[in-house]
């Protein structure tokens, strides 16, 4: 007989499913999942677990920062994720001479009517790459604070809002310093995940050598098809909201991000904004994964996402080579799993 853990909303004994069961469609949701991994794979060697947390981003509506080294498909992951989606594109590649109207857009006189215009910029779309966002200068980063959390640019006094569904994925290197910008932790914190990624193992890197002499030299994204529309987007990521989970969990996620600030490691532990990014996502894991609960999991599969950008090491373990995964898996293994 199946617990009340598995499922945390059984049916009445003799009667129907409750409406909530009725009212999330997670069949469909978890086929364009399906749909959109297979998509993925036929271009994409590997990188699993970062192409599933770019899903979850998108249905919890957050962003997504990708770091690793040149090379290793970050650009190409994005591009392929908008592919797969029927919405609008655009990449901005962030340079030293960046400016935030490059960005934004700016005002143009237009002699014919004797006003100026808003000429709206690439921000204004629904995937947006940011390609190498710690290149460009403090100023041009910040331009994307208002549009990153409210999903609105304000201009001239007037309040432009940008169109459902809003998705940044950005990209940096953490090796390269020279002619870099550091992101604050203010600007971090807009991410909703920090996917970090390595070099393939030696059968992904075949498998990688193969499918580029096989592409003949042409574009390796042309015949991904779109899975998925703006308006469907917008229902799954209204579906994720309904999804049930227990108090248990929610104090269990509280825990979490409050060891962040009493760890003696850690110099800044997470936000509120943390834990609620926690349990977004973790709902958002569930539906994936095609349930309507969400279990413990599925908050430690997207936990250290949500906390690793937003943790700073003290000094002093920073020089003894100790990294915040390394704090956040601690800290998860210090806590009692909720059952």
């Amino acid at each position: 007989m199946a617990s009340t853990e598995e499922n945390p909303n059984p049916a009445p004994e003799g009667g129907n499913p409750l409406e909530f069961t009725n009212r999330v469609d997670l069949e469909r949701l978890r086929q364009a999942v399906t749909a959109i991994k297979e998509a993925f794979g036929s271009v994409l060697v590997g990188q699993q677990d970062m192409v599933e947390m770019l899903i979850i981003a998108m249905l919890a509506e957050g962003h997504a920062l990708i770091e690793g080294v040149p090379g290793i498909a970050k650009t190409l992951t994005a591009k392929l994720l908008a592919r797969t989606l029927d919405v609008g594109f655009s990449r901005i590649q962030f340079t030293p001479d960046l400016m935030p109207s490059d960005i934004l857009g700016t005002s143009v006189f237009n002699p014919k009517t004797g006003d100026f215009e808003y000429k709206k910029g690439p921000v204004f779309s629904n995937v947006v790459l940011i390609d190498e966002i710690n290149r460009a200068p403090a100023k041009t980063q910040a331009a994307l604070f208002e549009a990153m959390a409210e999903k609105q640019v304000s201009m001239d006094g007037v309040t432009y809002p940008l169109d459902p569904p809003f998705l940044v994925v950005a990209t940096q290197n953490p090796i390269e310093q020279e002619g870099t910008y550091r992101l604050p932790e203010a600007q971090l914190d807009r991410f909703l995940f920090k996917i970090d990624i390595g070099y393939p193992g030696r059968e992904e890197e075949v498998e990688i050598l193969r499918r580029k002499h096989q592409l003949q030299g042409r574009e390796e994204t042309a015949t991904v098809p779109p899975v998925l529309t703006a308006a469907q987007i917008r229902e799954y990521q209204a579906s994720i909201h309904q999804l049930v989970i227990k108090d248990q969990l929610l104090e269990y996620i509280a825990d979490i991000v409050g060891q962040t600030r009493e760890h003696g490691s850690l110099y800044l532990g997470a936000s509120p904004r943390a834990s609620i990014a926690i349990m977004l996502t973790a709902k958002a894991q569930a539906a994936v994964r095609g349930r309507d609960f969400v279990t413990p999991d599925d908050i430690k599969r997207v936990a250290p996402y949500v906390l690793g950008h937003r943790i700073v090491l003290t000094p002093e373990r920073e020089m003894e080579g100790v990294t915040p995964a390394e704090v956040i898996r601690q800290i998860l293994d210090g806590l009692q799993v909720p059952r």
